[in-house]
């Protein structure tokens, strides 16, 4: 059975409507009354004014409780990987005291996430780091030595026996590469040594070249120096977009972007394939937003003005920003 529930303005309401009502028939029947006995016209004036002010307790009780309506609608839509404005604790008292404490526990919650996401990513990298050199110092180093031999055995082989054997050789060169290719996605080398514009440049190159997809990327000529962190987030999120559109999107052509804005910098991964709509978000995306949060960048999730295909757009403030030199490099690639 379902249990009935009532608000607290209704309770506080009700309640003072039946002290105001009780009052009134003390008044009409009681032994202090208007007149010995109450003519309709005196009970009339009576009905009229509780008429009245039940009207002005209900709306001085909305207006009294309004700021925990608006404590209400924030808590049903509390996202701490998509922060929003709190809610103002206006005036004095309990209710704006139990308002700032609600915002004090989610700035508590939303540190103590961005502590934990900022120990899980860290984590994540140095693992991702340790696979990628003992995929290329371990499994690397084995399949080139097996590549030599293969070789060796071939050259004395018989003819068909040296075909096969050459057949084996192209299977093996062809794991070798892939294991390569593995090896730099997990640890951009380029990222470090030449920074986030180069990377993202070889990674936009990698994409059209493994997917075969058309990927235009651009790069603003006058883009601040950012730190290592945010230029790791921003090579990470534009890596994810494009492997999510690769795996779901089918699209035929991507476009990314990294562009600065009046006080902020703007990475786009722009495909014009399927589109998101009705989908859940994945894991994927929600460690998109993740990494957003680690810089206090904001990541949202958009249609493109052609009405198909989906943008992702990486937002990310400058205000601890140094400038740099212009670097005009600006590039498009696409897949041959």
């Amino acid at each position: 059975m379902r249990r009935l529930t009532v608000s607290l303005f209704w309770r506080i309401y009700l309640l003072n409507a039946v002290v105001l009502v009780v009052a009134t028939i003390s008044l009409v029947f009681g032994p202090v009354s208007v007149s010995t006995q109450p003519v309709f016209a005196e009970i009339i004036v009576l009905v009229i004014g509780l008429a009245a002010l039940l009207a002005l307790d209900g709306f001085l009780f909305r207006i009294g409780l309004a700021p925990l309506r608006r404590l209400s609608r924030a808590m049903t839509s509390v996202d701490l990987l998509r922060p929003v404005s709190r809610p103002v604790a206006a005036g004095g008292g309990d209710v704006g005291e139990v308002i700032r404490t609600f915002n004090a526990m989610i700035d508590r919650l939303e540190s103590e996430r961005g502590r934990s996401a900022a120990r899980a990513l860290s984590a994540q990298e140095s693992e991702r780091r340790r696979i990628a050199q003992e995929l290329h110092d371990e499994i690397g180093q084995t399949l080139t030595a097996v590549l030599l031999d293969l070789k060796r055995v071939s050259d004395h082989a018989p003819r068909q026996v040296a075909s096969e054997l050459r057949e084996v050789q192209e299977t093996t060169r062809s794991s070798l590469d892939e294991i390569r290719r593995i090896a730099h996605r997990l640890r951009p080398g380029v990222l470090t040594e030449l920074g986030v514009r180069s990377a993202l440049r070889v990674l936009a190159s990698d994409t059209a070249e493994r997917a075969a997809l058309q990927v235009d990327y651009t790069c603003d000529p006058d883009l601040p120096e950012l730190d290592a962190e945010t230029e790791l987030v921003v090579y990470r999120v534009a890596q994810e977009a494009l492997t999510n559109i690769t795996r779901h999107a089918r699209a035929e052509r991507v476009m990314v972007s990294l562009d600065r804005a009046p006080h902020r910098l703007e990475l786009l991964v722009r495909d014009d394939g399927v589109g998101m709509a009705g989908a859940d978000e994945g894991a994927g995306l929600q460690g998109m937003r993740e990494r957003a949060l680690l810089i206090g960048a904001r990541l949202t999730l958009d249609t493109p003005p052609s009405g198909r295909g989906t943008d992702i757009r990486l937002d990310i403030p400058l205000a601890s920003a140094h400038p740099a030199a212009a670097d005009t490099r600006s590039v498009t690639q696409e897949s041959p």
